[in-house]
């Protein structure tokens, strides 16, 4: 479990005890790495450091035990207040959440129910505020976790496409609104587009995923109309949040030309985040008419508007997702390929576990790998149809 950590009980210019990280998983400052300077330590504070609360107690632990030797050995108070003071941090109560490789399959199937039934669905924004409220649970100290599994499970062609590609696409979202300045509302009505803008072709969107040939005519029109079929749906439904349905209406258009909404240029920042999403959450997923993106190659693709410049949208998503989504592949260095198990302090340096070695034969164990280190370095990304092995989730975050 996550805790905040006070920075304040830091010395500049020593050993920081923990591995410090944002609220949404991001590591901060590893252990053992320095406080610069009081504008490193104000930088820091902005993005709310937390610490693991097992590794807080134990040094608060130590320090306690410090002051005990001194007080035995009659120092001075002078010496005994010139300690660093504990880490005195009041853990929160232990939310109610499982693992994220319990709560996310779990998910997944609500999910599915819920837009398979479309208007025939009864209790819908009960059932979907239930899945929202296990969804916060779990993302509020298993950030990395929950994307490691959410992607892994995307690339699973057994599963519905449709109900994992929606959860994909409303966690990216809630991760990257903050960075582009969202209010905790509107990230709220954008979530639930999210996870509802496929509603008027859910059945469809798990179809074509396993087809090879051309859309028929019939599905073709079903694909072109299913945003607004969608928005009407969830209005018969009960939905009236006027964000929320725009999104879901807007969501495949395109400022330049309409899109699927003709005429539409006056698309606002959640409408571009949810669109990006799709198209991001999409190139991730392999199909049977084309394969997967690397993650690299897709966050990249996000990062660049049409003119080639990068957009406020594809800088925050890049800045807050990484170039490398945990649950991708990477080839490094020393020819290993790995899987992203945590997002790094940069965006081109994950954390990974090494899972197939050079001549491409399967690790007796994975072995973590810190790509900051030269020998480790990523050197590309793979995609996900290319790597054969498929090693439970729960075995390699348990390793992490």
């Amino acid at each position: 479990m996550q805790v905040p950590f006070p920075l304040d009980d830091l010395a500049l210019q020593a050993p920081v005890p923990v591995n410090l990280w944002d609220p949404h998983g991001v590591l901060l400052l590893r252990k053992g790495e320095v406080l610069l300077d009081e504008q490193h330590r104000q930088r820091l504070q902005m993005h709310r450091p937390m610490a693991d609360e097992a590794e807080v107690k134990a040094w608060s632990f130590r320090y306690t035990a410090a002051i005990d030797r001194m007080v035995r050995a009659n120092q001075s108070l002078e010496s005994i207040a010139g300690v660093a003071r504990p880490m005195g941090v009041a853990a929160a109560p232990e939310p109610e959440h499982d693992a994220p490789v319990e709560v996310w399959p779990d998910l997944h199937d609500a999910l599915a129910t819920l837009l398979y039934q479309g208007a025939q669905a009864q209790g819908f924004l009960p059932r979907l505020a239930q899945i929202e409220r296990r969804m916060a649970r779990v993302l509020q100290t298993r950030v990395d976790d929950s994307l490691f599994v959410l992607v892994q499970l995307l690339q699973d062609r057994r599963l519905g496409h449709s109900a994992t590609h929606a959860l994909l696409c409303a966690v990216v979202c809630r991760l990257v609104g903050p960075a582009l300045d969202l209010s905790p509302s509107d990230g709220d009505s954008l979530q639930r587009a999210a996870l509802t803008m496929n509603i008027g072709m859910a059945r469809l969107h798990d179809t074509l995923a396993h087809q090879a040939e051309p859309l028929s005519a019939a599905q073709r029109e079903q694909v072109q109309t299913h945003p607004a079929r969608g928005a009407a749906l969830l209005q018969r439904l009960g939905v009236d949040d006027p964000l929320w349905l725009r999104c879901v209406r807007d969501h495949h258009a395109v400022p330049e030309v309409g899109g699927y909404v003709d005429g539409r240029t006056d698309l606002d920042r959640p409408v571009l985040l949810l669109r990006q999403a799709d198209i991001y959450v999409a190139r991730l997923a392999p199909r049977a008419d084309r394969p997967s993106w690397p993650a690299q190659r897709a966050a990249r693709d996000a990062y660049l508007g049409p003119d080639g410049q990068p957009t406020a949208v594809g800088a925050a998503f890049v800045k807050t997702l990484g170039a490398h989504i945990p649950g991708s592949y990477v080839r490094l260095a020393n020819g290993e390929c790995a899987v992203v198990v945590r997002r790094g302090r940069r965006a081109n340096l994950p954390l990974v576990m090494a899972v197939i070695n050079r001549d491409g034969l399967p690790l007796g164990e994975p072995a973590l790998r810190d790509t900051a280190e030269p020998a480790y370095e990523v050197k590309a990304g793979v995609t996900a149809d290319t790597v054969k092995l498929r090693l439970p989730a729960a075995k390699l975050l348990a390793r992490v």
